[in-house]
């Protein structure tokens, strides 16, 4: 026999044997991968410590913040507040105990209204005025450490405050207004804060100067216990045209330096009066918001840049896009699987929004079941802050099934704050830009439109 005959014969045998051996099996045997993709929303809505914000000052021993106004905020979509606590009657002695009550009844309300709150503490709100000597700051200080503590869970983030006006570092009659004092003062707050929470100062170069380092935060101490870290930037005369009112010193170079470090701390604050000229328009808001990668902005000042951008038709653009503003693109999962099995699954994010999140989150694969109601959560290890700006979060992940029934189940995706009494707060639950998705059952969950089906082995 030839060879070229021979080699179709054993081609031949070779392929039956496949076709028999190689059968698919019935259906429902094999698993089947069910994917979907997601149709992205322009629908604004509030997301937790992102977005337009509200000022509220108050001076010594003042009245706590209205529960009733902070509602209406967040039905305005609002869901974080500046709030500077005037410590003017508290210059040469310690905070009084109605002053921490004060505090702390701010706190509750705040708490109770779903929003966060961003901190700053200051002494005098006018330029000639006093504010106190970096002992009595300090004092200050370890008087607030508890508070800071016990209410961590609704703290965004604090502004350095208490030197000088407004507690903007740009001046101070106790002579704080230099780097080492600067240093003094911003050391000691990092030590009194809990960790986890971040500190905004004034100027860029003012952190370059404190920590004698002119490289911005990267990936490699992002989120770690370096004070570096652990601190962002607010700009409270933005878009005012050349240096800002003298918050940038070398323009280009140290706002290249805020968009590296925005990618891993907050960065926001409020716009001023125009100099020179200049001209904030939608474009010039548009074009530094997306640089410098803004996850807030005041609505109280400057009020004639707010109003032209209202008038200009870009207000709700920029109300969208503050912060972060992720979706989901699209999602595969099993369409079966087995009772106590695994699955792999895999969620593709995409970050829309002019900034990431700043603050660890907790995400969790929901699974309901459809004849009980009953929910299940299996968390999951991706860290939703790695979903930066025009980016995509891949989450690709093995999740066990052990616990589960068997029978048919909705899958939801659910990104919670970390804080055990908050995770359970829809308001603090964070909502994807997607259509059909979001649903407020069970505290909050972005529906992924798929289902699995668990039988018992």
């Amino acid at each position: 026999m030839r060879t070229n005959e021979l080699y179709k014969i054993i081609s031949g045998m070779l392929l039956l044997c496949c076709f028999l051996g190689c059968k698919r099996t019935e259906a429902g045997d094999d698993p089947v991968d069910d994917s979907v993709k997601y149709e992205i929303s322009n629908a604004i809505f509030p997301n937790p410590e992102r977005g337009f914000i509200k000022t509220m000052s108050v001076y010594a021993e003042g009245a706590s913040l209205n529960i009733t106004q902070l509602g209406i905020l967040r039905n305005q979509n609002v869901s974080m507040i500046l709030r500077v606590y005037y410590l003017d009657a508290f210059k040469e002695q310690a905070i009084s105990n109605a002053q921490l009550s004060l505090i702390q009844e701010d706190m509750n309300k705040i708490r109770d209204a779903g929003l966060k709150i961003i901190l700053r503490f200051a002494y005098t709100d006018d330029m000639e005025g006093t504010d106190a000597p970096y002992a009595v700051i300090e004092q200050h200080l370890d008087q607030l450490k508890p508070v800071f503590e016990n209410n961590k869970d609704v703290i965004a983030f604090m502004q350095a405050g208490f030197i000088g006006a407004w507690g903007e570092w740009h001046s101070s009659s106790n002579g704080l207004a230099t780097i080492e004092n600067e240093r003094k003062v911003l050391n000691k707050i990092l030590s009194v804060l809990p960790p986890e929470i971040m500190v905004q100062v004034r100027t860029p170069s003012v952190k370059q100067q404190i920590f004698d380092n002119t490289a911005p935060v990267t990936a490699a101490i992002a989120y770690t216990s370096d004070s570096r870290a652990r601190v962002g930037h607010h700009n409270d005369c933005f878009l005012s045209g050349g240096t800002d009112y003298g918050t940038y010193n070398n323009i280009d170079a140290e706002k290249k330096y805020i968009s590296d470090e925005a990618l891993f701390v907050p960065t926001g604050g409020e716009t001023c009066p125009p100099t020179g000229g200049y001209d904030p328009t939608c474009a010039e808001g548009r074009k530094e918001m997306k640089l410098l990668k803004w996850t807030y902005l005041n609505l109280d000042w400057y009020p004639a840049t707010i109003n032209a951008w209202k008038a200009s038709g870009c207000f709700d653009e920029f109300q969208t896009y503050l912060g972060y503003r992720l979706a989901l693109t699209d999602a595969k999962f099993p369409q079966q699987a087995t009772a106590n099995s695994s699955i792999s699954i895999s969620i593709n994010i995409t970050n829309k929004g002019y900034a990431p999140l700043y603050n660890k989150k907790n995400a969790s694969l929901i699974l309901k079941n459809k004849a009980t109601g009953d929910y299940y959560e299996k968390p999951l290890a991706a860290d939703i802050r790695a979903c930066k700006p025009a980016g995509t979060l891949a989450i690709s992940e093995t999740i066990s099934l052990a616990g589960l029934p068997e029978g048919n189940y909705d899958l939801c995706l659910r990104i919670a704050d970390q804080a055990d009494n908050l995770r359970i707060r829809k308001e603090y639950s964070v909502r994807l830009a997607n259509t059909n998705v979001w649903t407020e059952d069970n505290n909050g969950m972005n529906n992924l439109n798929l289902q699995l089906n668990i039988k018992n082995g």
